[in-house]
């Protein structure tokens, strides 16, 4: 019998990956937690207080002055690496609760035209380009075009003004593309803009072209819509949806409310790190021997898209807190706290895209002695397989990843 507790620090790396710097040199220095530790001591005078994170190993997986060198709590601790292309948070989570995200790519829509606009046109809409530039036009209402704030060739969009197509429109459009799309993630973006989308048309990084949401108003005009249409994965084969067969209680904390798919889970949807860390502890307190939670704080990532490191160390320790909560509430043998992150999100590298990083793999074990230090894990999807075995369940049932007891 296990509670087992997945808490994602979402856009938490800790040090670039041998191939960060293939989309952009500069990313080959990123990392997220160093450079927000030091950055915070010196806006602030002092180091970030994470007890949680320390007694957990982080220290030891990354050696900071800052961060406590040993624990003398039993933990297995190690890196992992991504596992699937790019650094995507959809991604991340997918593989993470072990989806195979091998036939998915890093693509430009530029580079998918032609069968885009096929797959459009024998579904019975009007595509043409937008002045001969790589996106679409669809019906004189919807464009379809790279997405420009993750990563280039990570998401492709699918978007419109509501006065000009409803959303179930657009939605349609979007499923449409989803059929033909290599990528991880196609969005159906619906909402109230300041003027007509072609005049908010801009390039992004990597020859990508499309929409610069942001400065559309979508975001503070009230009334937006957004469907996330994910790769196609065998939802069966995840993490939640083979605890819950198996007659384990599932709760979804935070973003993870969002965007891991299993019907038999309880969902808690928060943005607010109070929210998250509160509906996570909640959800500890009141699960019987048998549990799994996977819950994500989301105000790490965000802190990093806006390159502001002193709110990332805010929001750190406001995390840090919960997780020390959380280690005295698992104390019993076969209770197992992990924490990781999805991808890194470094913001002192300059740009407001994810980083592609390592991510720290730190497993509070009771009843097991000392500290492990583990080799680097391939892939997230070792994670899912890892939780899989702590809570008496195959991981072979998994599409992806091995387990590390």
């Amino acid at each position: 019998m296990s509670r087992t507790v997945i808490v994602v620090l979402d856009g938490f790396g800790i040090g670039a990956m041998p191939d960060a710097g293939a989309l952009r040199p500069g990313d080959i220095t990123a990392d997220t937690c160093g450079h927000v530790l030091d950055g915070c001591r010196e806006l602030t005078g002092r180091p970030l207080r994470l007890p949680g994170l320390g007694a957990l190993g982080l220290g030891v997986v990354h050696p900071h002055p800052d961060l406590a060198p040993a624990t003398p709590l039993p933990v297995s601790v190690g890196r992992a690496a991504l596992g699937y292309p790019g650094a995507d948070t959809f991604a991340g989570h997918q593989t993470m609760m072990g989806a195979d995200f091998s036939r998915v790519t890093v693509a430009r829509l530029a580079d998918h035209l032609p069968e885009v606009t096929a797959a459009l046109k024998a579904a019975g809409h009007a595509v043409s380009p937008l002045g001969g530039r790589p996106l679409l036009v669809v019906d004189d209402a919807v464009l379809v075009h790279d997405n420009l704030e993750a990563d280039p060739g990570i998401n492709w969009n699918a978007s419109a003004r509501l006065e000009d197509m409803s959303f179930e429109g657009v939605l349609a459009i979007a499923r449409t593309v989803r059929t033909v799309a290599p990528v991880a993630r196609v969005i159906a973006v619906g909402g109230h803009a300041d003027g007509p989308l072609t005049g908010f048309v801009r390039d992004g990084d990597g020859g990508t072209v499309g929409l610069d949401t942001p400065a559309t108003g979508f975001y503070r005009n009230g009334g937006l819509e957004v469907r996330h249409l994910g790769a196609e994965l065998d939802h069966t084969r995840q993490l939640p949806d083979l605890a819950a067969r198996a007659g384990v209680p599932v709760t979804l904390v935070g973003k993870a409310a969002d965007i891991l798919a299993c019907d038999a889970a309880e969902r808690r949807p928060a943005v607010v790190t109070a929210e998250v860390v509160a509906s996570t502890l909640d959800a500890v307190r009141g699960a019987g021997r048998d549990a799994l939670v996977v819950a994500n704080v989301q105000e790490t990532d965000l802190a990093g898209h806006q390159q502001d490191t002193a709110r990332f160390g805010r929001v750190l320790e406001e995390a840090d807190a919960g997780l020390f909560e959380l280690i005295g509430l698992l104390d019993a043998p076969g209770d197992r706290l992990i924490v990781t992150g999805d991808h890194g999100n470094d913001p002192t590298i300059g740009h407001a895209y994810h980083t592609r990083e390592y991510v720290p793999l730190l497993i509070h074990r009771p009843g097991a002695s000392g500290t492990e230090i583990r080799p680097d894990a391939p892939t997230l999807a070792d994670v899912g397989a890892t939780a899989a075995a702590f809570l008496g369940l195959d991981a072979r049932g998994l599409a992806n990843g091995s387990a590390r007891r």
